[in-house]
């Protein structure tokens, strides 16, 4: 009997429901039985630590950390990912290997049927500097209050009157068979890769790379790339607020985005096509935007410089 291919995963409800997506979209593609494909979940850092915000306790590799450490000694032969809680640098070893098809994209609001409809100096929860400069700029009454937990810890937290509204990615809803909660915003612009599932291998590892690929989506794999390739271009932090999304058109993509202040006051914007090939032109572009965008917005990403 072939030893089974070992999935790490976070041990959180969302991120077991990915991995199982995971396993049996290999299991289809590659006519496996179960017993070819092993679960291995691992609690993060992430999970433990959540009464601060990401930023303030090392960002995003706190959900990658354990993973990649069990990856790369061979513990584990696959890890899988919300991307968008992957750090945009990864280590050299490891790579994004495949990608299933992206999800819903979008914020849901939960406490009020959109954000013109919350109460005057409403309390918004939340610990993700895009959703909150998002929502002052178009609400500066509101006060942002810190929440962090997965989805049914946010969702208690609400209850229990911590907040009077929150904001969830419409994907982990979905997912966790709550197509039903909150109101959809389909005017904000989502974190750079959101809705997307990546699986990580083994640089090195050829066979098991050969075996995932059965199982990427193309068209997500390019776009989220792209909106990574202008994160990393912009060099923001976990308190740089940025949005991004990019969308396949034919032989180009479209790319909007957007970089604000925290408090949403000021902020750069582009909407823009380009090559789907044109590997540099995400990393151009997140220079342009830098370029132009106002000193307050320019000093919250540590990589930028002026273009000479």
């Amino acid at each position: 009997m072939k030893q089974p291919i070992r999935i790490g995963t976070r041990a959180s409800p969302l991120a077991l429901m990915q991995t199982r997506m995971v396993a049996e979209a290999l299991r289809e593609a590659l006519d496996w039985g179960p017993e070819r494909i092993e679960i291995v979940p691992m609690t993060t850092t992430g999970d433990v630590v959540q009464d601060r915000p990401l930023a303030e306790v090392g960002g995003k590799g706190l959900w990658t950390k354990e993973l990649d450490r069990a990856l790369l000694e061979g513990r584990t032969d696959l890890s899988v990912h919300s991307m968008k809680d992957v750090e945009t640098l990864r280590p050299a070893e490891l790579t994004i290997a495949a990608m299933l098809p992206r999800a819903d994209v979008r914020d849901r609001l939960l406490g009020a049927d959109s954000i013109e409809a919350l109460p005057l100096n409403a309390r918004v929860g939340t610990s993700s500097p895009r959703r909150a400069a998002q929502l002052l700029a178009r609400r500066p009454d509101l006060e942002i209050v810190p929440i962090r937990g997965n989805v049914a810890t946010r969702i208690r937290k609400l209850e229990q009157g911590e907040a009077d509204a929150t904001l969830l990615a419409a994907a982990g809803l979905d997912r966790l068979g709550h197509p039903e909660i909150g109101a959809p915003l389909d005017d904000l612009l989502p974190a750079p890769a959101q809705g997307a599932i990546g699986i990580e291998a083994r640089a090195d590892d050829k066979k098991t790379k050969a075996l995932v690929a059965a199982i990427d989506h193309r068209p997500t794999h390019v776009c989220v790339l792209a909106e990574r390739g202008l994160l990393e271009g912009l060099g923001g932090s976990c308190r740089s607020p940025v949005a991004a999304l990019a969308e396949c058109d034919g032989d180009f993509l479209r790319l909007r985005a957007e970089i604000l202040t925290n408090d949403g006051s000021e902020a750069e914007r582009i909407d823009t096509r380009f090559p789907a090939a044109d590997l540099n032109a995400p990393r151009d572009l997140a220079r342009q935007m830098l370029d132009r965008a106002p000193q307050a917005v320019r000093v919250l990403f540590g990589g930028w410089c002026p273009i000479s």
